[in-house]
Formats: C-alpha cells, sequence, structure tokens
C-alpha cells in the first residue's frame, strides 16, 4: 500500500494545480503521475481527497474527489509569544515542534534583553508549512513578524494572558497581582478551557523588571514552568504543551 501524500494548498477548492514548490516536490521527488491519489490540506481546517489529473515536468493538476471537515482538537487558540535567541535554529526547531504539538499563533518579541532584533518571518512560515503537513495538522498556525515588547502587551487580546519569568517575589511591589502561579495549574482550570490563552517567555536574560510590571499592568498573570530554570526555547515548548494537555479535546467512546 502506498504512502498517503499531503500537500500544502490554500483556497484548494477553488484551484486545481498544485503550487509550484508543492509541484516540484511532487513530480521529482514523489515522482506522482496521472491518477495517484494525494491528500491536500488548506490550512483552515479542511483535507480533501483528490487525484492527479495531469502531470508534466513543472505543472501538477489535480480533480478533488472529496472535502474532509476536521474537528478541533484542542479548545480555544493558544499563542506564544517569545524573544528569539541569537542562535536562529533554536528558533526554527521551537517553531518545528510546537507546531507538531499542536498551537495557533506565533510571535517574535523584541525586548529589552534581546539577543536578536531581527529574523526571517517567511523561513519561520516555511517550516511550520512542512511541520503541519508531517504532523497533519488541519490548521496552519500563525506566524507573526517581531514586534516590540511594549506593542504586543498594549494590543487588545481575547482570552487569559500569562507572562512566565523567573524572579524571585521580593523584585516587585507587595500586590497580589505579581504572585506567580503554576501555568499548568492555571491552564487546567475548568472555567477557562475554552478561553483563548496567550503565553509570553523571554529572552535568554529573562524579561526586565519593567517589562513584568508593564505586562502585569496590562492583565498579564505571572507564572512558573516549573522549578527548573529552562533555555528559552525549551520554555517556549513547554508553554505550548502544557497547554494543549489542559486545552485537549478528550476522545470518548
Amino acid at each position: 500500500m502506498k504512502e498517503v501524500r499531503y500537500f500544502y494548498v490554500p483556497d484548494a477548492a477553488e484551484q486545481t494545480e498544485l503550487p509550484q514548490d508543492e509541484a516540484i516536490h511532487a513530480l521529482r521527488v514523489l515522482r506522482l503521475k496521472e491518477d495517484d491519489e494525494i491528500f491536500l490540506m488548506d490550512g483552515r481546517g479542511v483535507f480533501y481527497h483528490a487525484q492527479v489529473s495531469m502531470a508534466n515536468s513543472k505543472h501538477c493538476y489535480y480533480r478533488l474527489l472529496s472535502a474532509l471537515p476536521q474537528e478541533p482538537t484542542w479548545h480555544g487558540r493558544i499563542h506564544l509569544a517569545i524573544a528569539p535567541t541569537k542562535n536562529i535554529d533554536r528558533m526554527e526547531w521551537l517553531a518545528e515542534k510546537a507546531t507538531e504539538v499542536g498551537f495557533d499563533e506565533l510571535s517574535f518579541l523584541d525586548c529589552q534583553f534581546s539577543e536578536r532584533r531581527q529574523l526571517r518571518q517567511d523561513r519561520i512560515e516555511k517550516i511550520v508549512v512542512a511541520a503541519m503537513k508531517q504532523s497533519r495538522k488541519a490548521w496552519l498556525p500563525k506566524v507573526n513578524d517581531m514586534v516590540s515588547f511594549r506593542d504586543f502587551v498594549l494590543s487588545p487580546r481575547e482570552g487569559r494572558k500569562f507572562i512566565a519569568h523567573c524572579y524571585d517575589p521580593s523584585s516587585f511591589p507587595d500586590d497580589a497581582r505579581f504572585e506567580r502561579k503554576d501555568l499548568f495549574s492555571e491552564l487546567t482550570q475548568p472555567a477557562i478551557l475554552h478561553e483563548d490563552v496567550t503565553i509570553l517567555v523571554g529572552p535568554e536574560g529573562d524579561f526586565s523588571i519593567g517589562e513584568v510590571e508593564q505586562a502585569v499592568e496590562n492583565g498579564f498573570q505571572p507564572v512558573t514552568l516549573g522549578q527548573s530554570r529552562l533555555r528559552t526555547e525549551t520554555a517556549g515548548l513547554a508553554a505550548v504543551m502544557m497547554a494543549q494537555l489542559a486545552k485537549a479535546v478528550r476522545i470518548t467512546n
């Protein structure tokens, strides 16, 4: 039995041809030919069973056989906002693994202690698309360009908002809003199961005291990711995994 082949085709229901990069992979690597069956994913929750209708050296056309709408596998939206590391390979690894685990949106923060102020959004997007296909996710996570920490926390957002940091409580005013809670415990509260969640993870030097204070003033709950001190990309993946475990749709017989 042939392995099922998945291709990312935005607006797949309105198109009849694979995008150029997907066509090259289909024709030159997989050597697909007329009448071979394939599956398309539009990144918006629908898979399509299709068949190659015509293939030549540069183009791969298809005809749809059926649409296969998918059900969400977690409640609400999971948004990770993270300060990218100096070594961009670690952010690319995070984007790939977080997509495999499952989340909805990835933002990059320019923080006071950031070691990287720029990145190639298009490269991250390609990695996310590849991970979506490999893990057969029905929804493509949105990848946002770099934004300043201030602009991000001041932007209105739905649902619960968290900021993970490693500072001792004595670093902040004696105010209940600055009390760090356990992220997983917060996420598993039944009252927020269907809410969107946004989680901030700082650079390797952590957020500044001022940034944490600004986030709290704008409705972000300080949280801890556990007792271990984690690298930035590990912290980001841990946060996504906690959100997935807390918000996953349970399958019952």
